[in-house]
């Protein structure tokens, strides 16, 4: 399969790279610099001159503060970014595979989230990756909607790196307990979209490791699998912690389709091991201070 893949400099999209090349695809991966999703002419250009028969949609404003204090430019780029690229595709008669996220959900249930519960985002982060969505399914009979939650992945500055750092640092801890949703280890996700993908099975699919935690249970554990189970987290409510961006309180999903093909990912304590297990592992940079 001929396979592009935006966004391919994060932290998803670049494992998404290589383990497709590694599955015998023909993978062309497009950072932000190579391609600018929200410019309509450009898209349909490129997308038309690679005539790829898939393209993979890792490219996104993730930062939810950011989006929450710029909502216009989180639609141009989420929304309309991802519909230039739906109109690109059925151009050609390729299949687009989007990277969606939990946050499409408003929080207010204490059921997890199936594939086609009702959307309601309740901040522009997660709107404008429904309005991405929505985009997607108007446009395209041939299509993936890969929603997935607080990723975490080696190299990169998200969560877990950014805990283990404070712990190390001697900095004090407090996290959340009133959020809570499915932890996700990128190297998991990515082996799931992969398999994903290659049957053909077009839909909504909740790509998560099993499992919830609220934020504080996710972060203790990271710290004790770190090597820090000596350093105290205090426990806040979110309230005590205003930020532009109101996340959605419970936004567990549950992988429902793909488990019906035999595609499931392990439990999310699990995958904070094997994350911290990778690490030590590596030699050649030392990406986050774990204990020995």
């Amino acid at each position: 399969m001929r396979i592009i893949i935006t966004g391919a400099g994060g932290l998803l999209g670049r494992r998404l790279v290589t383990l497709l090349t590694e599955r015998g695809h023909a993978v062309t991966g497009l950072s932000h610099a190579a391609l600018d999703i929200t410019d309509f002419q450009a898209i349909q250009r490129q997308i038309g001159a690679f005539a790829p028969d898939l393209v993979l949609h890792a490219a996104a404003m993730t930062q939810v503060d950011r989006c929450a204090e710029q909502p216009d430019e989180a639609i141009r780029v989420n929304g309309f970014g991802t519909q230039n690229l739906a109109l690109a595709c059925h151009r050609i008669g390729a299949a687009l595979a989007y990277i969606s996220t939990n946050e499409v959900f408003d929080g207010e249930r204490a059921a997890p989230y199936l594939e086609y519960d009702v959307t309601r985002p309740i901040n522009p982060y997660g709107y404008s990756k429904w309005v991405g969505e929505q985009a997607i399914r108007d446009l395209l009979p041939r299509h993936y909607i890969f929603r997935t939650s607080w990723l975490f992945a080696h190299g990169g500055d998200n969560f877990v790196q950014r805990l283990v750092k404070m712990a190390a640092s001697g900095s004090a801890l407090q996290v959340v307990t009133n959020e809570v949703a499915a932890p996700t280890y990128a190297e998991d996700c990515a082996a799931a979209i992969c398999r994903l993908i290659e049957t053909e099975r077009f839909g909504i699919y909740h790509v998560v490791n099993e499992g919830n935690a609220s934020r504080y249970a996710f972060a203790r554990h990271v710290l004790d699998c770190a090597g820090y189970a000596d350093v105290p987290i205090k426990p806040i409510i979110g309230a005590q912690r205003p930020r532009p961006s109101k996340p959605p309180m419970y936004s567990t999903l549950r992988n429902f389709a793909a488990a019906q093909m035999g595609i499931t990912l392990r439990p999310w304590r699990e995958a904070v091991s094997a994350f911290f297990e990778q690490e030590r592992a590596i030699t050649v940079h030392e990406i986050s201070p774990v204990r020995q």
